[in-house]
């Protein structure tokens, strides 16, 4: 196994570098890594030509363009149109060169927004989507499908897991376009630094929502890269959920800002609750093993190593 070739695409980014830090940690040392200055991933032509001509056995598809909600919600068009481009070439170019084996990256957003929880796999396409990030769940949905298509029809074996929010190394901490949890360590930080009294952060603070470390995540992936499960549509996530409002306060605690939290509620919360049902995994023996507070603190000591504000 540790010989296959395999292709992680996006790897440089949070989750493709932690894919390939859990690789090579197991042993694998025969990865395929371009980044985008090297391959052009929504280029159809250039990344049918990669595939066909390197041929490897497994891809992990983590490329993706991400953001929180503002990002989510202002470049609508970006969103839907990159991750569509990425996804289509390489799901395609794998089934056209034989590829035996791709794990394609989704995202907890795909399931409709007040679908009951915990979030069960089969409650895709059940009913409407969050709207300040349809663009982005219906690209993710449209490669599911394009997966499930190329399984049914062609006999493939192509797995689509859905991690739930996920942080860690190597996440991107913009203020503007970036997810709740990097957002919130950085605006903590920030406010620390200036001796800020107050300390104001968009929404209720109410919404509950789950968190995984991207360590877990990747652990996850290559776990069902070698387990082959019969369910190809699998739920990755922690199976703990925390308010924004907790979640802000750990940060907080684990930080050192002695200032007072505030809300703005004029900003959208989001959707009101999102817990996975993680049963799928579980029962093939996979957990995490990071605890919220652990890896915040670890994100926080990476946030200080390697972000100038």
């Amino acid at each position: 196994m540790p010989s296959r070739k395999i292709y992680v695409a996006g790897h440089t980014g949070m989750v493709g570098s932690a894919i390939v830090r859990q690789l090579q940690l197991k042993g694998y040392n025969n990865l395929l890594l371009r980044n985008r200055s090297e391959l052009d991933l929504t280029n159809q032509s250039d990344v049918f030509d990669f595939i066909h001509h390197e041929k490897p056995d497994y891809i992990f598809l983590a490329a993706a363009k991400v953001g929180g909600i503002q990002a989510n919600n202002n470049y609508r068009a970006e969103f839907i149109y990159e991750n569509l481009m990425i996804q289509t070439n390489i799901i395609h170019a794998a089934w056209q060169a034989g590829v035996q084996r791709l794990l394609f990256l989704g995202s907890s957003c795909i399931y409709p927004r007040n679908c009951p929880q915990p979030i069960d796999e089969s409650y895709l396409l059940t009913g409407l989507l969050e709207p300040t990030n349809e663009p982005y769940a219906i690209a993710k949905i449209a490669g599911i499908k394009l997966c499930e298509s190329y399984n049914q029809q062609y006999g493939s074996d192509y797995l689509c897991a859905q991690p739930t929010n996920l942080y860690g190394p190597n996440d991107h901490y913009d203020l503007n376009n970036s997810h709740v949890l990097p957002a919130l360590i950085r605006k903590v930080h920030e406010a620390k630094m200036r001796g800020e009294k107050t300390l104001t952060i968009w929404g209720t603070g109410s919404p509950l929502r789950e968190f995984l470390h991207v360590d877990d995540m990747a652990s996850a992936c290559l776990y069902l890269m070698e387990q082959k499960p019969s369910e190809k549509l699998i739920n990755i996530g922690s199976g703990e959920e925390i308010s924004i409002r907790q979640l802000a306060l750990l940060i907080i605690e684990v930080i050192g800002y002695e200032g007072e939290l505030l809300f703005d509620a004029t900003k959208p919360d989001g959707t009101p609750r999102k817990i996975l049902n993680i049963n799928r995994i579980k029962h093939l023996g996979w957990k995490s093993k990071i605890t919220l507070r652990e890896g915040i603190i670890a994100t926080y000591q990476d946030f200080l190593a390697n972000y100038r504000c």
